[in-house]
């Protein structure tokens, strides 16, 4: 039984219900979150079978009511997680609370909106669930780490890209000064759209330049996207090697999240007691 701040707690058969849903420390809540996956699995395998002419044709009524069958497994199992928690407005409005309510939408607004259905391969996103049985292990706590770092450098992130976009903006606009319309570049944006091929490193080859000159840019911008490349990577880096420690694993009551710091008393998202 664990007691809020405020006196409400979690008992009974919802604290059960907690524990196996939120939980993956106990057989039944392994055991929940594998019997989920297979079923989050075998649920976007359908929807992606019946998109395929020679399988809907034979198929398609059992794929209708294998499609029907799981969004109601995931409406009862959305409704579990709502009840199971102490303030179903947080979960709902977590990130995994809008997840599963996008796995079940779709069949439902097909209703009123013919072909609809195709957006129900957005289950597939269920999938990162997979995380919270192995959380456990190594990959989630890394997986903390990363966000972490990617939310200490965002604004390194940020500055880096407008530098890019400068630098791209800079470099379309001169090869359509130099190139010009008679070798491909018949606009600026032409010159932006090859400056951004040619600085990923992706070389599609749809355009390219012809003049000396301009190929002497081409390869200039060719190893300027190498580093670009290395910059990003190394500003994470640092903050991950920050950023990392190990995170509390277990499962806030009120919104059911499992990412707080070891020593957190309350929890990071919600304020509840831990």
């Amino acid at each position: 039984m664990k007691t809020k701040p405020d006196g409400r707690e979690l008992k009974g058969w919802r604290l059960t219900l907690h524990r196996v849903i939120f939980e993956s420390d106990t057989p039944a809540g392994r055991f929940f979150d594998t019997a989920l996956l297979w079923i989050i699995v075998l649920s976007v395998l359908v929807v992606v079978l019946d998109s395929v002419e020679s399988f809907h044709a034979p198929f398609g009524a059992f794929f209708r009511y294998a499609e029907w069958t799981f969004t109601i497994l995931f409406t009862i199992e959305y409704v579990l997680r709502l009840v199971s928690v102490r303030r179903p407005a947080l979960y709902a409005t977590s990130f995994f609370g809008i997840i599963d309510l996008l796995a079940i939408v779709p069949a439902y607004a097909a209703v009123l909106i013919p072909g609809f259905q195709a957006a129900m391969i957005l289950r597939v996103f269920r999938l990162l669930r997979v995380f919270r049985i192995l959380k456990l292990a190594r990959f989630v706590v890394e997986g903390d780490t990363l966000m972490q770092a990617l939310r200490a450098s965002k604004e390194k992130i940020a500055i880096f890209i407008l530098f890019v976009a400068f630098s791209v903006i800079s470099m379309g606009s001169l090869m359509y000064l130099v190139e010009g319309p008679e070798h491909g570049f018949t606009n600026i944006p032409t010159g932006i759209y090859w400056a951004i091929v040619t600085l990923s490193t992706v070389g599609f080859g749809d355009i390219t330049p012809e003049t000396p000159l301009g190929q002497a840019i081409a390869s200039f911008v060719m190893l300027l996207g190498y580093g670009f490349i290395a910059v990003p990577t190394g500003i994470v880096t640092s903050e991950m090697a920050r950023a990392k420690h190990g995170v509390n694993r277990h499962a806030c009551d009120d919104c059911g999240n499992t990412a707080n710091d070891p020593d957190a008393r309350f929890c990071k998202v919600c304020g509840g007691a831990l």
